[in-house]
């Protein structure tokens, strides 16, 4: 199994980035996707999350900012981050879980990708 993340990068206030997760080795389409970001010292925190239906949750702190969206032809996961702000800095992971049990529960996921890093300077 592997998930592989990439489009992360350096963005001012206000800019906007497309992150993007390619899964392989299981079947996509039935795994509930999610993405999670880590600033080193701080717990995971869960940003957002798909179910295999297509519906969305989204952590308040970044609603109607972030969009998750998933293809699953493609066997990839996007996260369109809009309005960034230097406290959305941080390294992202996306994730997969058979269930959308307990969305923001890192424990819940059994597949994580390596990362990507998002940066967003004032």
């Amino acid at each position: 199994v592997q998930l592989v993340e990439s489009g992360g990068g350096s963005v001012q206030t206000g800019g906007s980035l497309r992150l993007s997760c390619v899964g392989s080795g299981f079947t996509f389409s039935t795994y509930a996707m999610a993405w999670f970001r880590q600033v080193p010292g701080q717990v995971r925190e869960g940003v957002a999350a798909v179910d295999s239906d297509g519906s969305a949750t989204y952590a308040d702190s970044v609603k109607d900012r972030f969009t998750i969206s998933r293809d699953n032809a493609k066997d990839t996961l996007y996260l369109d981050m809009n309005s960034l702000k230097p406290a959305d800095t941080a390294m992202y992971y996306c994730a997969a879980q058979p269930l959308c049990r307990y969305w923001d529960r890192s424990e819940m996921y059994n597949y994580w990708g390596q990362g990507t890093q998002v940066t967003v300077s004032s």
